[in-house]
């Protein structure tokens, strides 16, 4: 990171003029030995694995719009690892370790902040359920601990912990090692990475169909003419079933919109991030002092990057019955992302049928805290034309054989974004 200070220094005393490039933008060239569609978190960190890891240098990222314009910048930046079912809970541990040594990797600033999530619990119901998980969760070697109300009160004054309150809270479930990242800061992170080590990141550059030949990937067509390879990625977030089209795929995926919000910043006020399934609400803080909230699905499929004023209602009487106090705050804006919904709540990290495509998606609520291990994987699959182990239950084929992997109760019911 010396350099980075260094660099910061000197440009300071130029009056920030003559900043280098962070990242090349080549034209691209006819032909790469692996193309990735989406030029987002995940987009940015298969290529880098596949370069760094697997010597695939010649490879091209293809991003429509500008890096991080998708659903890496539209997220709530929050990072966990607290699952149930065994294939997520080693596939998210795996993430939040790499998330925890990111920064040093990169040699980037990601901003990761081990700030904790807190689950609350409202009813019995809510207890048992934090306790099987959390119990699930040592099992599998990831931290939990359950606080009481009075240790919840003491850690987070401001949250409405009193018994006239209109949702009680008996407890909650805290995973310590949970917390935040900085969203931009990953894109262009991996884009820098990726970048010096010889992969081709190319913006405004939309791929319009894929070619198939002979039963198996030829290529892209883009705007800027043809792109020859026998390997192509997806990682297009909620567009992914739009993109497996081109191939003649059917995802068994639904997009939909997911709002986010926040307030004015304010002074430090809440050194944890906070969700509740009952009241289907997660609030935490930013480094920048505004107080980032969300809730849950519009319900309505769409590819469209707002959403809708009953949303923001919802949310905003959600904060206002957990952290009353905050009802002289002024919200400042709202945004939606487009997220690719599984029908079992669990992503696809595979090949697809077509020999020599691939893809990362169906994340549902929680696609960013996935990145590092998503684009981990995707890579391998990719250079090894099989799963990693830790990916191999993510199959497309799952749905046909009826081996899902049901665990639609961590997303905003129980285990928030």
């Amino acid at each position: 990171m010396r350099y980075s200070i260094f660099s910061l220094a000197r440009n300071a005393l130029r009056h920030h003029e003559n900043w280098p490039l962070a990242w090349r933008s080549p034209a691209p060239k006819k032909c790469y030995d692996a193309v990735i569609i989406g030029g987002g978190g995940h987009g940015l960190a298969t290529a880098y694995y596949l370069a760094r890891d697997h010597a695939m240098t010649n490879i091209a990222v293809l991003e429509k719009g500008w890096l991080g314009g998708g659903n890496t910048g539209r997220n709530t930046t929050i990072v966990r690892s607290n699952y149930h079912l065994d294939p997520n809970a080693h596939f998210y541990e795996f993430s939040l370790k790499l998330w925890e040594g990111l920064s040093q990797d990169l040699n980037f600033n990601v901003m990761y902040s081990a700030r904790g999530v807190l689950n609350l619990v409202h009813s019995p119901a809510d207890m048992d359920a934090a306790m099987r998980r959390g119990n699930a969760m040592r099992l599998n070697g990831i931290d939990a601990e359950f606080l009481s109300r009075d240790e919840i009160a003491r850690r987070i004054p401001n949250l409405e912990c009193s018994a006239d309150a209109r949702f009680p809270i008996l407890g909650g479930m805290l995973q310590p090692r949970g917390g935040t990242v900085r969203h931009d800061a990953v894109a262009w992170g991996y884009a820098r990475a990726a970048d010096a080590l010889g992969v081709d990141i190319i913006q405004q550059c939309e791929v319009t169909g894929i070619r198939i030949e002979r039963g198996a990937v030829a290529g892209v067509d883009t705007p800027l003419g043809f792109i020859g390879t026998p390997k192509i990625g997806i990682a297009v977030a909620g567009h992914s079933g739009h993109v497996a089209a081109m191939a003649g795929l059917e995802l068994p995926i639904e997009s939909h919109v997911l709002q986010a919000m926040v307030s004015e910043a304010v002074r430090p006020v809440l050194d944890t991030v906070v969700t509740s399934g009952a009241v289907h609400f997660y609030i935490s803080q930013s480094d920048k002092g505004e107080l980032v909230m969300g809730g849950d699905l519009d319900f309505y499929n769409s590819y469209a990057q707002r959403g809708n004023l009953p949303i923001v209602e919802h949310v905003a009487a959600a904060c206002l019955a957990l952290f009353p106090s905050f009802g002289r705050l002024r919200l400042m804006r709202t945004w939606g992302g487009t997220v690719d919904m599984t029908m079992d709540g669990s992503p696809i990290i595979a090949k697809l049928p077509v020999p020599g495509l691939y893809m990362t998606g169906g994340w549902c609520y929680g696609g960013f805290k996935a990145t590092p291990a998503s684009g981990w994987l995707h890579a391998h699959t990719i250079a090894h034309d099989e799963p990693h182990s830790l990916n191999a239950a993510f199959t497309l084929e799952r749905f046909e054989q009826g081996a899902m992997i049901d665990e639609k109760g961590a997303g905003p019911y129980a285990w928030a974004h």
